[in-house]
């Protein structure tokens, strides 16, 4: 599974394509130049249970550690995965 990054101005998103349709997706937004905001993540139902969200996660850190700037939580899913995941915590505000 391929992740792919948007970003537009302020806004951006971390996602899944299949068949030209965006089946996962996380969202976010820059909060000034040294952080971002992930603020939702939905993933369609036939794709549950097979860790994608968690691939978005992966992505949204590995791209904040590549760009050295760090990462605010606020949807409930993202936040979970940080706090069951201490090797990634390293992004956090």
């Amino acid at each position: 599974m391929i992740v792919q990054q948007e970003l537009n101005g302020s806004k951006g998103s971390f996602y899944i394509e299949q068949q030209g349709e965006r089946t996962a997706e996380m969202t976010y937004s820059w909060a000034g130049t040294d952080k971002f905001i992930i603020d939702h993540t939905h993933v369609s139902d036939t794709l549950r249970g097979q860790g994608v969200g968690r691939h978005l996660v992966d992505a949204a850190v590995s791209y904040a550690r590549a760009q050295q700037v760090k990462i605010i939580p606020l949807c409930p899913f993202a936040k979970s995965v940080f706090d069951k995941v201490p090797e990634i915590r390293d992004v956090l505000v």
